[in-house]
């Protein structure tokens, strides 16, 4: 099925403005990069076993066993994205000349390989996906490297720590005769992802063909999937006090910001200072559908601005001001995880105009990144460094020096070759010095100035 093409982008809002003229679309012209033995033996060892696995269920929905079978179609899509495979027709060539990961040379046309792209059912790959993830987290337990202190405690008081947001992918090629004759490219969809904040790992991620869908639209499979004891980071895009209340009777947690405008009443007072104030409130204090549970409302002054969150762990010893202060700021990294989706992997280049092929690429872009989250954790254990120092995207460019090592003889691993060479290649963030002090600074030094009154003290463990 080819996407809706009948309503043009500027019906869709102001953001979605420019969407012809979108720097991402403009014409690839480098060659496929050469395999490298570090992600085909990942690959091989993490999603073969996955993707056979599917095999049964591929036959229970009476697919035939042709030349573009699912572990082929799986091959050629992670070396799509791993290899960076400019297009189809180098894609065909690739694969009539040469083993593509578990797939031996195959000579098919490119318009049955086009075609396959536009009916293999998406599920498939979105199963393999959910396989894969289900095992990343077991590796991670075996690595001795430490994660930040603060990630450490709250991951000791929550079963889990999860980021959740929405994005919108860009706008379709106008390469297909039915998208020639609209007058503006449609957006592929809208992603809805949840990511984990100690191992980084994508752990859900949902798909919807309107472009225009609004984050909230996810939340019922969010709380059918959430697990119970999580602590959920996220933006305003999800404030709902129905939502609220919903973690909070699910025996689950939350940090947001205060939108602006919203009203309350005041139950509890736990810190009142000049720079910070910590309270017990009720939401929707003139609202004829109030909050049903009371939520904490912490306000810090940062940079002379008040900055307003939201978390409904009413127990300060459990979750403190700066905690909360903290968590709010690890919520990058699901950002981080959509940039690195769209502009290093390529999820921006989108392949085909169908919503079977965007899907599939989806699934193959967030599967390819787990196994480089996984690579990147196993670079931290060589540098006993925390996941958060390693660069997602200078491991990722690396690889090309690692085949060039090994092609000179390095017998080592890629994690071993990126450590040793870490200075060389950036594998490791620099820490720059900031000329004003950071806003958990600030917040430190308000909660500790002036504690010589007793009665003021405060008891947060910090």
């Amino acid at each position: 099925m080819i996407l809706d093409m009948t309503t043009p982008s500027k019906l869709l809002g102001a953001r979605y403005k420019g969407a012809n003229h979108n720097p991402d679309h403009s014409r690839r012209t480098h060659v496929a990069a050469p395999a490298d033995s570090e992600i085909e033996q990942r690959l091989n060892d993490l999603v073969k076993p996955a993707v056979f696995a599917e095999l049964a269920y591929y036959r229970r929905l009476g697919l035939r066993n042709r030349l573009l079978t699912l572990p082929v179609m799986v091959a050629i899509a992670l070396a799509m994205i791993w290899r960076r495979i400019p297009g189809i027709c180098t894609l065909q060539r690739m694969l009539a000349s040469e083993r593509i990961l578990w797939s031996q040379p195959t000579k098919v046309s490119q318009p049955a390989l086009t075609e396959r792209f536009l009916t293999l059912p998406a599920e498939l790959f979105e199963r393999v996906l959910y396989a894969v993830l289900s095992r990343l987290p077991e590796r991670r337990t075996t690595r001795t490297h430490q994660a930040p202190p603060l990630l450490q405690r709250v991951q000791a008081r929550f079963a889990a720590c999860y980021a959740v947001d929405g994005t919108t992918l860009e706008a379709l090629f106008r390469k297909l005769k039915a998208l020639q004759e609209v007058t503006a490219a449609p957006f592929a969809g809208h992603l809805g992802a949840v990511c984990d904040l100690v191992t980084h790992l994508p752990v859900k991620v949902w798909f919807a063909e309107d472009p225009a869908t609004n984050d909230k639209a996810f939340l019922p499979q969010l709380l059918a999937w959430l697990p119970t004891d999580s602590l959920l980071v996220f933006d305003l895009g999800y404030f709902a006090f129905t939502f609220f209340d919903a973690l909070t009777e699910a025996s689950s947690w939350f940090v947001t910001r205060l939108r602006q405008k919203t009203s309350f009443t005041v139950q509890q007072s736990l810190i009142k200072r000049p720079k910070v104030r910590d309270q017990i409130v009720q939401l929707g204090k003139y609202r004829s559908n109030p909050a049903a549970h009371p939520v904490r409302l912490i306000e810090v002054l940062v940079d002379g601005a008040w900055r307003q969150y939201l978390t409904n762990v009413l127990d300060p010893q459990r979750l403190s001001v700066m905690e909360v202060v903290a968590l709010y700021e690890q919520r990058w990294h699901i950002e981080t995880a959509f940039a690195l989706t769209k502009r290093l992997l390529d999820l921006s280049y989108l392949w085909v105009g169908s919503i079977n092929g965007v899907q599939l690429q989806v699934w193959a872009t967030w599967l390819y990144y787990a196994i480089l989250i996984d690579l990147c954790d196993d670079v931290a254990e060589v540098l006993q460094l925390p996941l958060t120092r390693i660069s997602v995207e200078m491991v990722a460019r690396s690889l090309y020096f690692y085949a060039q090592a090994t092609a000179n003889g390095y017998a080592g691993s890629a994690p071993e070759y990126m450590a040793q060479e870490a200075k060389l290649l950036g594998i490791v963030k620099r820490i720059r010095p900031h000329n004003e002090p950071s806003a958990l600074v600030q917040v430190s030094l308000a909660l500790n100035d002036n504690l010589t009154n007793t009665s003021e003290t405060l008891t947060y463990d910090q």
